[in-house]
């Protein structure tokens, strides 16, 4: 048997390829929907992939599965449980998709996996106990846990209504993983734990860094996991809905996408080299967007209007937080021809309409006139703007663990990845002292809030430099 862990660092997510090193038969399970890495990686090993799987519908990225499935040759393994609102429209009646059940059986060459219901995060969700019956075994190696049990966490239930908007599922929600949870209690120790995501994703609080883990391991010390085996169902419901990250806007399409069925690609958009005029010409066009690449004090000091700040280490944070589906985008990078993983990431989060790249030294040259710049403050100054009798908003963008620990006074708190779901509680006018803890997210939400036609004032300076007299 071969298994290859595949990490996407962006946006914290594991796809799993298994093969059978007898017959030459591989699987993916959740891949992302840039599929090329899954062919080239069973490439690498001799292996053909002639089928996938998922664990559930994703609500953070776009599934490879649909565009896997494409390909007659690829058998597809999804959900039928959950019930009739839970189901993979764009699977129904194709002659190459098998709809699974609980304790269902499919093999790929020698190795075996069996379907678990383990509802909680959604209805529909499975886990997978791998049996590698080539190798000799008669018991699972492995539980492939998607979003159920993380390396010290276990999945979310409240993203249905965080992000999607579906009220009144997340109690209910709490309830179905404690006991799917307390339903595994029995699963061998040795039996390793690979899960759909890592430290990073919004998909839990407290999500480990490590890549895996044993099952044995987690009951000793994940306290999520704990909590459902020696705790009561109401104890656990407390205790999974406290604390979790604010989603960003993307996650509340990505649902409907898998869903129905996003559309395949066939290969990656090649966005082309764009010259300056092509694009400061369309620059007044609502859903037109620039992604601005370019370090923090380059952006604030002049960019292109209708930019929106993606740096690098942040890009599909800021990118899946701000953007529409309906945005037409150009990426601002320092080497046009190096813009294929940002293409990638993108495309990832259901953003398929990449019309063309722009060179940074372009932006850097354009003349004044197409260009907005950002103010820029440090939090010692902020006592003098609110003293000058201008009426400022003062709207912090960072976490709600971030904010309760500590604040300024009067300030409004929206995490910034809720902030284009929520833009209608913004005070209706006025300028926006915008802050955060480092002045990234600041930096970022100023883009979104200027493109809106807002005026803001960015608050590039950390936190810690707040003076006391401003603080709550």
């Amino acid at each position: 048997m071969f298994l290859r862990q595949i990490f996407d660092p962006h946006l914290s997510q594991y796809a799993y390829l298994i093969g059978c090193q007898k017959t030459g038969e591989a699987i993916v399970i959740d891949p992302e929907r840039d599929i090329d890495r899954y062919r080239a990686a069973a490439a690498e090993e001799g292996l053909r992939l002639t089928a996938v799987a998922e664990t559930h519908i994703h609500a953070d990225f776009v599934s490879g599965a649909r565009e896997l499935g494409a390909d007659p040759a690829l058998h597809v393994y999804v959900s039928a449980e959950g019930g009739p609102d839970w189901q993979s429209e764009w699977a129904r009646g194709h002659a190459n998709v098998t709809l699974l059940h609980d304790g269902d059986i499919f093999k790929i060459g020698n190795i075996q996996f069996q379907t678990l219901h383990t509802p909680g995060h959604t209805p529909e969700h499975l886990a997978y106990l791998v049996t590698d019956i080539g190798g000799g075994a008669d018991e699972p190696v492995a539980l492939l846990t998607g979003d159920f049990i993380f390396v010290g966490d276990v999945g979310r239930p409240d993203l249905l209504e965080q992000a999607a908007g579906l009220m009144g599922t997340q109690e209910a929600g709490a309830r179905q993983l404690y006991a799917s949870l307390r339903r595994v209690a029995n699963l061998p120790c040795h039996l390793q734990v690979l899960p759909a995501h890592g430290a990073g994703s919004a998909c839990g609080k407290a999500l480990g860094s490590v890549p895996l883990s044993t099952f044995g391991y987690e009951v000793k010390f994940n306290p999520a996991l704990k909590l459902a085996m020696n705790g009561t169902e109401a104890e656990f419901v407390k205790f999974i809905l406290s604390g979790q990250p604010e989603p960003p806007a993307y996650f509340a399409n990505m649902k409907r996408v898998n869903k129905v069925g996003p559309a395949v690609l066939g290969t990656l958009p090649q966005p082309r080299e764009l010259p300056l005029d092509e694009v400061t010409a369309r620059l007044g066009e609502k859903n037109f967007v620039v992604l601005d690449t370019r370090e923090r004090g380059s952006f604030l000091a002049g960019h292109l209007h209708r930019s929106l700040f993606t740096p690098p280490e942040k890009f599909a944070d800021f990118a899946g937080s701000y953007l529409s589906p309906e945005n037409e985008i150009v990426l601002v990078v320092d080497n046009p021809a190096e813009s294929e993983e940002y293409v990638r990431q993108l495309v990832r989060m259901g953003f398929d309409k990449i019309i063309g790249t722009l060179s940074a030294s372009a932006v850097d040259a354009a003349p004044a006139g197409s260009k907005t710049i950002t103010r820029s403050v440090a939090f010692p100054d902020v006592a003098a703007l609110l003293s000058n009798g201008t009426q400022y908003g003062l709207l912090d963008v960072r976490k709600a663990t971030e904010f309760s620990a500590g604040h300024l006074r009067n300030a409004q708190n929206i995490a910034h990845t809720r902030l284009r779901p929520r833009f209608g509680e913004l005070p209706a006018d006025g300028p926006l002292i915008v802050s955060c803890q480092s002045g990234l997210r600041a930096t970022g939400a100023c883009g979104f809030l200027a493109c809106q036609g807002r005026d803001v004032i960015c608050v590039a300076d950390k936190f810690d430099h707040a003076p006391q007299e401003l603080l709550a």
